[in-house]
């Protein structure tokens, strides 16, 4: 198995374990919140609803976090089957690892002037999504992935 491939393994390792993990509490959980209803009382009944409410939104946001990632998974091996990654190997970085400052504000410019040139491209909205990650915008970021990831699915 290649260095990568392991390193992917990893991380699917403390995926699914935190998935478990999660699945296991919000199963909990559902088996408290059934033990205080059976006692009945208004209050009872009420502490039980908020429990089971409680388990559904973590549900929620485990699937929502795992379809998220998934999506931005493949957007990335497609942009770089299409040899459109974006590449910052070659960027002056930090010494914690980031890039630093001026040169992801540089790629940003770059990389901005890419997408406005072809503003159809989902590859274009993906390497400005990355580029707002690479210049700390991580809010910005989220979003232009999540347009990124829609274009691509029109683009089909």
């Amino acid at each position: 198995m290649e260095r990568r491939d392991r390193g992917n393994l990893g991380q699917l390792l403390v995926i699914g374990f935190l998935a478990v993990a999660m699945l296991t509490y919000i199963g909990l959980i559902g088996v408290w919140a059934w033990m205080i209803a059976r006692r009945g009382g208004g209050a009872n009944l009420g502490l039980a609803f908020g429990m089971l409410l409680v388990g559904v939104v973590g549900l929620w946001i485990l699937w929502s976090v795992l379809r998220n990632g998934y999506a931005h998974q493949k957007l990335a091996a497609s942009a770089k089957a299409l040899g459109r990654d974006l590449d910052v190997s070659d960027l002056p970085t930090m010494p914690s690892g980031r890039v630093q400052r001026d040169a992801a504000d540089a790629l940003f410019a770059q990389v901005k002037a890419e997408y406005e040139a072809d503003p159809e491209s989902w590859v274009n909205a993906y390497r400005l999504a990355r580029a707002y990650d690479y210049a700390g915008d991580r809010s910005r970021a989220r979003d232009w992935m999540t347009r990124a990831v829609s274009m691509e699915k029109k683009s089909r």
